[in-house]
């Protein structure tokens, strides 16, 4: 591999690639504090993927690897990883957009709304395009003679790097939704676009192991092509189960939403069945209670007034004018 003989040109390239995720971390952490102040506690766990996300990003592009990724193709690949697939998950699972909302006044925060809802965020977060400039970006930088050119020009270098990171930033997003996404593709849909690029990524890091890019040595190459094979396995792993658990989620949400509706279909079908039914202000079913009265016996007045026909015909002066006692009647 080409290695840059100034050494001043490494060290600045290297600090205008940090220097954005620098930025994004203290202005992550000033959207928080406003956030707690406005509304409940931004969650923890979302500070410290975002974090997280921030130091693999920043350990991709300065400090050691970044030093050694201009010599040996291996930390090289370890640095793509890092950049273009750990990063930009961790970093998505911090929600930025809901916590970006959840800070700027209402004003700023539906104007942020109505922009997310443009057809060209629309494009730029569709699946096949995210697909399309992350994958396909990869091909390009290492089936062509751009890997080689990218080691001489700085300025390609860092933008490579830029375009890695945000490439798999869009793509993980559109993968998987951690924040309101205006136009959502199907659970369906995101998997077959997610199995076929998961493919492409392990058909490229196999062709690696076989071609070497530029002027990369046969065995560093295999090596890269372990690492981004399996390395990139691993994170791949996450995201499947991500995006499963979600899907499982909204599963769940529309069978619970099918079995409300269905109870609340019960409710109107008895409710027609027994609308044109006798009943009382409280719902009590006056034709039925007339039947059990009817079925039960003699009512308490009815008893009195059998006594007292009875005690008429047997010639008898005592006789209760409107109650019946038991004794009385037992000691006749």
């Amino acid at each position: 591999m080409h290695i840059h003989d100034d050494s001043n040109e490494i060290f600045l390239s290297q600090l205008i690639l940090v220097a954005p995720f620098v930025l994004a971390l203290i202005f992550y952490f000033i959207a928080v504090n406003t956030s707690n102040q406005k509304k409940k506690q931004w969650p923890f766990y979302r500070i410290l993927l975002w974090t997280m996300g921030v130091v693999c990003a920043s350990l991709s592009v300065i400090g050691p690897i970044a030093d050694r990724s201009h010599a040996d193709f291996s930390a090289h690949m370890v640095g793509h990883v890092l950049l273009g697939m750990l990063a930009p998950l961790l970093m998505a699972l911090g929600a930025p957009m809901t916590l970006l909302l959840r800070a700027l006044p209402v004003r700023l925060a539906r104007n942020l709304t109505r922009f997310l809802r443009n057809r060209l965020v629309n494009v730029l977060h569709h699946p096949i395009f995210t697909s399309i400039i992350n994958v396909g970006g990869l091909w390009l930088l290492y089936t062509t003679e751009l890997f080689s050119i990218m080691h001489e020009h700085v300025v390609l270098h860092i933008f490579i790097h830029l375009h890695i990171f945000l490439a798999g930033y869009l793509f993980t997003i559109s993968i998987i939704y951690i924040d309101p996404i205006p136009f959502q593709k199907s659970f369906v849909y995101r998997s077959l676009v997610l199995l076929t690029a998961l493919a492409a990524h392990s058909i490229l890091s196999k062709y690696i192991y076989a071609h070497p890019p530029g002027n990369v040595l046969a065995t560093q190459a295999k090596s890269g092509g372990m690492i981004m094979y399996y390395g990139g396995d691993a994170i791949e792993v996450g995201l499947v189960c991500i995006l499963c658990y979600q899907w499982f989620r909204s599963t769940r949400s529309s069978v619970k939403w099918t079995d409300i509706q269905t109870s609340n279909n019960r409710k109107e079908m008895v409710y027609m069945e027994n609308r044109h039914a006798n009943l009382t202000v409280v719902g009590t079913d006056i034709d039925e209670v007339k039947r059990l009265n009817a079925n039960s016996g003699m009512s308490y007045n009815e008893l009195n007034e059998w006594f007292a026909e009875k005690y008429k015909r047997e010639g008898m002066k005592d006789v209760p004018s409107n109650k019946f006692d038991p004794n009385k009647e037992r000691e006749v």
